[in-house]
């Protein structure tokens, strides 16, 4: 393991910035939608823009992790985002459009490139908490974003809040470059060049990577709608403060962040399939207790039905990842972690509106129980097969 801790820290690393500059237009929206005169709403649609984009790239990154090294696509992915960023500060609706493109340009490789190079160095019994532990990236980027971009919008504007991430962004692909000669030595010698297309064939007729693929698609649709919708949630059906909920979406995070990294330790000591399935049962009571809570719900209770459910919907993508990781054949771990990606950010992509939907036609208990509903189901069926396997 010790040859592993410059390989996790760097992809850790690289996770924290590329989801800083993934929430970075959440956090500015507000007044970048005042001093553009759009509607700030439209947030929505630029994180679906977002994951959508990311999709696609995802599936399009096996072949140049391959070809060109996983460190070398990284700093690609690092430079798109501050390019984003870099454009989101010209102050036209046109360019902030380009920005959330760019994004989601740079968010797909990210995770395949980090399998490439974690699955090489990495002994297989530590997979799941080295995975968890550089998926912490994704809620710690979150974090920074949260307080570094409210801080520096009240010192020189958003536009110089958006110039500044950019610098940081290529500040962290030129520190990278003096571990290509270490991390990009086995990619760059092996030529082969796996088709995306045979992995996502093979993911579909492999019974185990079929059932993973499910479960990242749908626990996503959870995750995503958690976080996203918790606030408005809070605020409108349970009468509390904009800053309570705030607070209470903030504690979330963090314990889910921490269970992540519990969630990765156990699924090395166990059957990853099996956590997995537990993990999707969690979801669903926690799921189903959230769309209980209402106004005359005291306000202990909130917080302690927030947190759990919290505790897991964040805590499965490591384990998942590792789980996928660990089933590839020799060689293909970037292109089956590309698969995995894309069925991922499909959710994100899909989720979020059908739960809107529900949320305004029905209500939002009835969102909270049909995504209890999905879950619970790829839950069992998780569960029956790590039986099977």
């Amino acid at each position: 393991m010790k040859r592993a801790f410059v390989p996790v820290a760097s992809m850790l690393a690289i996770q924290v910035m590329i989801s800083l500059s993934v929430l970075s237009l959440g956090v500015m929206m507000p007044v970048v939608a005042r001093d553009l005169a759009i509607d700030a709403k439209l947030v929505g649609v630029f994180t679906a823009v977002i994951y959508a984009v990311a999709t696609i790239t995802s599936l399009a990154a096996a072949g140049p992790i391959v070809r060109l090294g996983a460190v070398r696509v990284c700093q690609a992915a690092l430079l798109m985002a501050a390019a984003g960023l870099a454009l989101n500060s010209l102050s036209l609706v046109a360019a902030t459009i380009g920005a959330v493109l760019f994004i989601g340009v740079a968010q797909g490789p990210t995770n395949p490139a980090s399998a490439h190079i974690l699955a090489q160095r990495v002994p297989r019994e530590y997979f799941g908490m080295v995975f968890s532990v550089k998926q912490t990236g994704t809620p710690l980027g979150f974090a920074l974003a949260g307080l570094l971009f409210p801080a520096l919008i009240g010192w020189i504007g958003w536009q110089g809040a958006s110039l500044v991430a950019a610098a940081l962004l290529v500040i962290a692909a030129i520190l990278v470059e003096p571990l290509r000669s270490r991390l990009d030595v086995i990619a760059v010698a092996d030529r082969a060049r796996p088709s995306i297309w045979r992995s996502v064939g093979f993911v579909l007729r492999h019974p185990q990577l079929r059932v993973l693929g499910c479960s990242a698609f749908v626990f996503v649709v959870a995750q995503h709608t958690f976080t996203f919708y918790l606030v408005t949630y809070l605020y409108e059906h349970c009468g509390l403060s904009i800053a309570r909920a705030g607070f209470l979406l903030f504690l979330s995070q963090i314990v889910g962040a921490a269970v992540r990294l519990v969630s990765g330790g156990v699924g090395d000591r166990m059957p990853r399939m099996k956590l997995l399935g537990w993990t999707g049962l969690g979801m669903a009571v926690g799921s189903t207790a959230t769309g209980l809570i209402g106004p005359d719900t005291p306000f202990w209770l909130i917080a302690l039905v927030v947190m759990g459910y919290g505790s897991v919907v964040i805590s499965w993508n490591g384990t998942s990842q590792a789980e996928f990781a660990h089933l590839s054949p020799p060689g293909e771990t970037a292109a089956i972690a590309a698969v995995q990606n894309a069925l991922a950010f499909s959710g994100a992509v899909f989720g979020p509106p059908l739960f809107a939907a529900i949320a305004s036609g029905v209500s939002y208990r009835a969102a909270f129980f049909a995504v209890a509903v999905c879950v619970a189901l790829i839950g069992f069926w998780q569960l029956a097969e790590s039986r099977r396997a």
